[in-house]
């Protein structure tokens, strides 16, 4: 699978870019994933479903299923976090995953940008920055995307995953 990642900080746009870059990837007929981290405590159940209270008494899993959509919850409990390539090793074979979040992986990432959020430039301290979509004028080599143009951070993607033959075994050991 392909893998490249959209790191920075919150507020910046990540989300909303994402979410307009997949709609073109899928038009253009490739099958994409997304692994998204978060920083927080977040459920995707409901208080007093039955999924919610078969959690509650203790299951590790619990797999809902339906004629539109299955999903798979698993509790950690006192379990480590796992790593990007352990839920990489999760998803069914696609074309390209999107990772949005996990800012000090070793994939190739797409920094997001704006100079209003009030935070440094990652791409100085992070090699894996292979492009920055930003509104702004910046001072680098790298390759400036338009954060308001998903066609054009989509053509980078298809252009970079599929012409540098970046997969997720091609990561470094550890990462």
């Amino acid at each position: 699978m392909k893998v490249i990642g959209f790191a920075g900080w919150s507020g910046s746009g990540k989300t909303s870019l994402i979410e307009r870059v997949i709609a073109v990837l899928d038009a253009r007929g490739l099958a994409v994933s997304l692994i998204k981290h978060a920083h927080h405590r977040f459920d995707i159940d409901h208080v007093g479903k039955d999924s919610w209270r078969h959690r509650r008494a203790g299951c590790r899993e619990v797999l809902v299923s339906s004629a539109r959509r299955w999903s798979l919850m698993r509790e950690l409990r006192d379990e480590p976090e796992l790593p990007l390539d352990a839920l990489l090793g999760k998803l069914s074979d696609c074309d390209l995953v999107l990772v949005e979040g996990f800012k000090h992986a070793v994939i190739p990432k797409i920094e997001v940008y704006r100079v209003e959020v009030g935070e440094p430039l990652l791409f100085p301290h992070d090699p894996h920055i292979v492009a920055i979509a930003t509104d702004a004028d910046l001072d680098t080599a790298l390759p400036r995307l338009d954060l308001n143009d998903p066609q054009a951070v989509a053509d980078f993607i298809v252009a970079y995953a599929f012409t540098n033959a970046f997969t997720a075994a091609a990561r470094a050991p550890g990462t």
